[in-house]
């Protein structure tokens, strides 16, 4: 098929994009944490991605753009690519893929719990273990490395392991 007979499809570029990883957390895509929230392809597949990022301050916004970008010009018949970062959607943990939470708790991150709503101290504190599953777990402290982690330790293994907080 040559490329002028393609026409790819929001699926087609989703699948793309699955290959850029979030450059904090690197096991997980920018799909799977939910960043990616609109995806528009015109007829002559000239694609617009629109971003919406986990938090206003996010230092990572430009390299996540620059990676969309990268990556979908190595598309072959991908036309022009165009990435911009929106707030008009406000990102959740809810919008985190099921896959999405496998790879945060395989990279040691607790996955938040889903549909919360609400940030409270109650909700950190009752954050299993990513390595053995227990909730005799204890909240460290709710700031962590990032805006978006907090710091808790097992009693059961004894690890020290970060949070993803639920938002």
């Amino acid at each position: 098929m040559d490329n002028v007979d393609i026409q790819y499809s929001e699926v087609d570029i989703r699948n793309f994009l699955k290959e850029v990883k979030d450059p904090e957390i690197p096991p997980i895509s920018i799909v799977d944490l939910g960043i990616v929230t609109k995806i528009s392809i015109t007829e002559s597949n000239d694609v617009h991605v629109t971003l919406t990022p986990t938090f206003a301050g996010c230092p990572a916004l430009k390299i996540m753009e620059d990676l969309v970008k990268e990556r979908l010009n190595k598309v072959d018949g991908i036309g022009s690519v165009s990435v911009n970062t929106s707030f008009e959607t406000t990102w959740t943990t809810d919008m985190i893929s099921e896959e999405g939470r496998e790879a945060l708790l395989k990279h040691g991150l607790a996955p938040p719990k889903q549909n919360v709503g609400y940030m409270e101290l109650d909700v950190l504190s009752d954050t299993p273990c990513p390595y053995c599953s227990s909730r005799n777990t204890m909240l460290k402290s709710p700031f962590g490395p990032t805006l978006c982690r907090s710091l808790h330790y097992c009693n059961n293994c004894k690890q020290a392991f970060e949070g993803f907080k639920p938002v």
